[in-house]
């Protein structure tokens, strides 16, 4: 006898409509960013326009390369190959293989004298749908801004008054290159980073959750399932019981918070009580104490899954480095917005779009070591999302060529911004002081790193 195959069920999608309308009916409120500060001269910017115009071409000939060429997290030789060659074109020099990655790289111009301000780009992919989080647009933006504000210092070096660094930052899926990184000493000694991130809104601050990986094993007894399971310890059992905890605590949890979970290991054979199993887990947060409690009451649950069930338990944080949620600096992303609004791009502040389509990005950690700021840019419809075949379609659209060309610009004058704005600069430092200053990750999650 054979049966029909039933049909997976339709995922609800009302939801996503609400939030889609309640998003476009913020936007009509929304008032963007201003900046009572004056900023890099005039001179700069129409340097840094005209540079930006000049490399266009190039850079969006690289970014169809690297999406054409997608590489994995710490595999991104050719990558970065590509990027630091566009450097030694221009005999800009460029090492590789800093802070104990292969596939990172650094540059710098200015004077070590004054300020200084890292400009990122980030390179990896996605296993099987490549560039679907368009870092091939990050990666060139990145770069045409850092071409830019060398033009700047070409200009005239004497006026320039501080150092710019691009960053190539390795390992953002999944990991968290730019905390290893960071652990190495890349960034000590920078005043402020920043870096652009496609997306289907232009926005300066979008929510991004702090995130935790967690690796859990039950350890049981094995027993023949019939004639003896009395002399069993059930792992899979615990997992299970791990599973429905996980899912009734997620009642009084924020609603922001998120926790993930598989199972990849549960057993051989039907007929012997499992004695090992293994869970896998993502938890994110909105801040970072709320990710640490979060942390707490996830642990508590495995630890009482295997009191029930007589299993022991190993419980492992972090495989790599947690990543905290992005703390955005409001006065950099008021630049940032006026210099979008040159290029013709309205950018939502910060609170305008819903917490729920929230992801999480290494930089968060970067942000709280010194003032920083993540914007997003437009490359695709509102309906779009994130690690998905049609945003890896958007990554090599005109959209997105259009949009290497603004994030390059932006993200250099906002550089620019900071570095010959004095005002400005002490304006951003009192803001990252008065939101709490620097927070080490190595140390903020230390307890749990080491159960």
């Amino acid at each position: 006898m054979t049966y029909d195959r039933p049909h997976t069920q339709r995922p609800y999608g009302g939801f996503v409509d609400h939030i889609a309308d309640e998003t476009a009916q913020r936007q009509v409120h929304a008032r963007a960013l201003s900046s009572g500060f004056f900023g890099a001269p005039a001179a700069v910017r129409e340097t840094i326009r005209r540079a930006v115009d000049d490399l266009h071409d190039e850079l969006v000939a690289i970014a169809a390369d690297l999406h054409a060429h997608p590489e994995l997290a710490f595999a991104e030789h050719r990558s970065v190959a590509t990027l630091t060659a566009a450097l030694g074109n221009r005999g800009i020099a460029s090492e590789t293989g800093i802070g104990g990655l292969q596939t990172a790289a650094r540059a710098s111009v200015g004077t070590q004298a004054g300020r200084s301000v890292a400009i990122l780009s980030e390179y990896d992919a996605l296993p099987e749908i490549g560039h679907a989080c368009g870092h091939n647009i990050i990666a060139v933006a990145g770069l045409g801004a850092f071409l830019a504000l060398t033009a700047v210092v070409a200009a005239n070096p004497e006026a320039f008054p501080g150092r710019c660094v691009w960053i190539g930052t390795p390992a953002e899926e999944g990991h968290s290159g730019k905390e290893y990184l960071a652990r190495a000493g890349v960034f000590t000694g920078l005043d402020a980073a920043m870096m652009i991130h496609p997306y289907s809104f232009d926005t300066t601050n979008q929510v991004w959750l702090g995130r935790r990986m967690l690796t859990v094993r039950f350890h049981g007894k094995a027993a023949h399932a019939s004639s003896q399971p009395f002399m069993g310890r059930n792992a899979l059992d615990a997992a299970a019981l791990t599973y429905t905890g996980l899912g009734l605590l997620r009642q009084q949890i924020p609603p922001v918070d998120r926790i993930h979970t598989i199972a990849t290991k549960g057993g051989e054979r039907a007929s012997i009580i499992p004695e090992l199993s293994e869970l896998r887990m993502y938890v994110r947060s909105k801040y970072p104490d709320t990710l640490r409690d979060l942390s707490e009451r996830v642990e508590a649950v495995c630890r009482g899954a295997a009191m029930m069930t007589g299993c022991a338990v190993d419980i492992n944080w972090d495989e790599h480095p947690p990543t905290l949620p992005v703390r955005s600096n409001s006065e950099l992303e008021a630049r940032f917005s006026k210099a979008m609004d040159e290029c013709g791009r309205s950018m939502l502040p910060g609170g305008v779009l819903s917490e729920t389509i929230a992801a999480s990005t290494d930089f968060g950690n970067i942000s709280y070591r010194i003032p920083a700021i993540h914007p997003l840019v437009k490359i695709a419809p509102a309906s779009v999302a994130l690690h998905t075949t049609e945003f890896a379609t958007a990554a090599a659209s005109p959209p997105a060529r259009v949009a290497i060309a603004d994030g390059a610009y932006a993200l250099a004058v906002t550089a620019a911004d900071f570095l010959f704005d004095d005002a400005l600069a002490h304006a951003v430092r009192e803001e990252f002081d008065l939101a709490g200053g620097v927070e080490e990750v190595a140390t903020y999650f230390a307890a749990k790193e080491t159960s």
